[in-house]
């Protein structure tokens, strides 16, 4: 750690900056320390703000490389045989299929986050406009999701900044005051577990908009190379490892995952609730050892349900 001077005007300001490698890369993670302080405030701010610096700069660490050799070819083959083993194509799906994907889909991904909304009150918000005696605010983000997978259905953008702030957008419009616009300057993430150990912490807020860029890059970069459950679970891990808004980035990751599938021709997944705690278990394999597979996996058993489901029809 060491302190720059940067002179703007008349003042002169502080930082206490940490260079941080990652995916073969130098970035540096800076804490404002003040203007035009004496030797004394300096000293004193600096020990305040060792802290946090080592805090974001272990958060950026742990992001690292959107995609690290976690899967063989042998397994990359294999998943790039979906259609030829059974799977639905996008195509199989009717309008009925849609729209009872699409309640299935905002219950649960509501749910996951601790909606009230049960099953048969979505069925009732989205068909018949029945609102329960339930908060607005859940009841917003029922028309939100439903709205933005709709949305994530029938665009040709692929994954893109824009899409990423829209989709936050489109769900949080009526219930968040931040909705659509990324983390603040300052605004720092850290989920803790019942014992108070911090179990992820998100990117530093500084460093969330280029990594959503460099992850955008990377996908357009890569979407040929890989099969598409390879890329969405990518693209998704990724992104709620980046944790770019204030909340609501489990379903916006939920979304941008549905959006490269159908992109790809496959059609859309939905993380059931029954399945949430293999769903974070998966997500903390890839943070902490960039183990895909528990997604892979995931997905794979999510797609089986659908199968089950449409043949039921």
């Amino acid at each position: 750690m060491h302190v720059e001077k940067r002179r703007q005007g008349t003042a002169i300001k502080y930082y206490l900056a940490h260079s941080v490698r990652m995916a073969g890369k130098v970035r540096k993670v800076r804490v404002y320390l003040g203007a035009n302080l004496s030797p004394v405030e300096l000293k004193d701010r600096r020990r305040g703000a060792e802290v946090k610096l080592k805090g974001r700069s272990e958060a950026l660490a742990a992001i690292g490389d959107p995609y690290q050799a976690v899967l063989s070819p042998r397994e990359l083959d294999e998943l790039r045989t979906l259609e030829a083993r059974g799977e639905p194509k996008i195509r199989h799906l009717s309008e009925e299929d849609w729209q009872s994907f699409v309640e299935a889909f905002t219950y649960d991904t509501n749910a996951i986050e601790g909606s009230t909304i049960t099953r048969g009150e979505v069925e009732g918000i989205l068909e018949r406009d029945r609102w329960p005696d339930k908060p607005k605010g859940d009841i917003s983000e029922t028309y939100g999701v439903a709205k933005a997978l709709k949305f994530m259905r029938e665009t040709k953008e692929e994954i893109s900044l824009q899409l990423v702030l829209e989709s936050h957008r489109m769900v949080f419009a009526n219930s968040k005051p931040f909705a659509g616009r990324l983390r603040g300057r300052g605004v720092e993430v850290a989920v803790m577990d019942s014992f108070g150990g911090i179990i992820h912490r998100g990117a530093p807020s500084t460093q969330v908009r280029r990594l959503l860029e460099e992850l955008v890059r990377w996908y357009l970069k890569n979407r040929g190379k890989y099969p598409p459950l390879v890329l969405a679970a990518v693209v998704h891990n990724q992104f709620e490892s980046i944790h770019p808004f204030q909340d609501g980035n489990g379903r916006v990751g939920r979304l941008l995952l549905n959006n490269i599938l159908i992109k790809q021709g496959l059609p859309p997944v939905n993380i059931e609730l029954r399945n949430r705690g293999e769903y974070y278990a998966a997500l903390q394999a890839y943070e902490q050892h960039h183990n895909l597979r528990p997604t892979i996996e995931l997905l794979l058993k999510e797609y089986r349900a659908l199968k089950r489901s449409l043949k039921k029809r």
